[in-house]
C-alpha cells in the first residue's frame, strides 16, 4: 500500500485527487494540507510514501516546501503537480528534490502512473511536458544550421491562444471562459509567458510580442 499526502491550496483539487485515489486499492490517501507549512507540521505524526505537491500555494509554496522535506523528510517522495509548462522551473524543482513532475490536467491513468513510479524510486515527468520538450529538442536540431535571433523564446500552443487573446484585449476571465478554462490556469500562463519573455507587465509583453512577429494580423 503506497500512503499519499494530498497537498493543495485549493479543496476542489484535493477533494478530486482523493476521489480518484481512494478508488485504487494499492493507493491510501493518509492526509491533507493547504500548504507546506501545514504538510511540515503533519507529517511527524502522519507518515507518508508520497507526497502529491502543488507548486503555487500561500504560505510556504511547492519549491520550498521541496527544500524543507529534503532536510526534515529525505526518504520522502516528491510528485509535483502544477499547470506550469516553463522548463526552466521544472528544472529548478527537480534540482531542488522533487522526484516527478505532474501537469493538474493530467488524466486518471497518469496520476496513478505517476505516483506509482516515484514510489518506486523512479523519476517521472508527464507525457505533455516530455513531448514538448522532445519536440523542441528536433525543432532545435533541425533549425540549428539556420540563422535564429538571439532571443527567440519558445511558447506552447495555449500560450500563443493566450497571448493573441491578451492582445486582443480580454480579460484573464474573458479568456478562461473563451478557452473553457479556469482564471488561475489563465493566470498561470501569463506568468509563465512574462518569465520567458522577460518583460515585466502587459504592455511590454504585447510590444515584444508584436516585434517577434508573435501575434496574427
Amino acid at each position: 500500500m503506497i500512503r499519499v499526502f494530498l497537498v493543495d491550496d485549493h479543496p476542489i483539487v484535493r477533494d478530486g485527487l482523493r476521489t480518484v485515489l481512494t478508488a485504487e486499492p494499492l493507493l491510501e490517501v493518509v492526509g491533507e494540507a493547504s500548504n507546506g507549512q501545514e504538510l511540515l507540521a503533519q507529517l511527524p505524526g502522519t507518515p507518508a510514501d508520497v507526497v502529491l505537491l502543488d507548486l503555487n500555494m500561500p504560505v510556504l509554496d511547492g519549491l520550498a516546501t521541496t527544500h524543507e522535506l529534503q532536510k526534515q523528510h529525505p526518504d520522502l517522495r516528491i510528485l509535483m503537480l502544477s499547470m506550469m509548462t516553463h522548463e526552466r522551473t521544472i528544472g529548478e524543482l527537480l534540482e531542488a528534490g522533487a522526484h516527478g513532475y505532474l501537469l493538474k490536467n493530467a488524466d486518471k491513468a497518469e496520476i496513478v502512473t505517476a505516483i506509482h513510479a516515484v514510489a518506486a524510486g523512479k523519476r517521472f515527468l508527464c507525457s505533455d511536458i516530455g513531448l514538448a520538450l522532445l519536440e523542441k529538442l528536433l525543432t532545435s536540431e533541425t533549425e540549428s544550421s539556420a540563422p535564429s535571433p538571439e532571443n527567440a523564446i519558445h511558447l506552447t500552443h495555449r500560450e500563443r491562444e493566450i497571448l493573441q487573446l491578451v492582445a486582443n484585449g480580454l480579460t484573464n476571465q474573458q479568456i478562461a471562459d473563451q478557452l473553457f478554462t479556469s482564471r488561475r490556469t489563465v493566470e498561470t500562463h501569463r506568468q509563465s509567458l512574462l518569465e520567458k519573455t522577460g518583460v515585466k507587465n502587459t504592455p511590454a509583453l504585447i510590444k515584444y510580442a508584436m516585434e517577434q512577429g508573435l501575434l496574427d494580423s
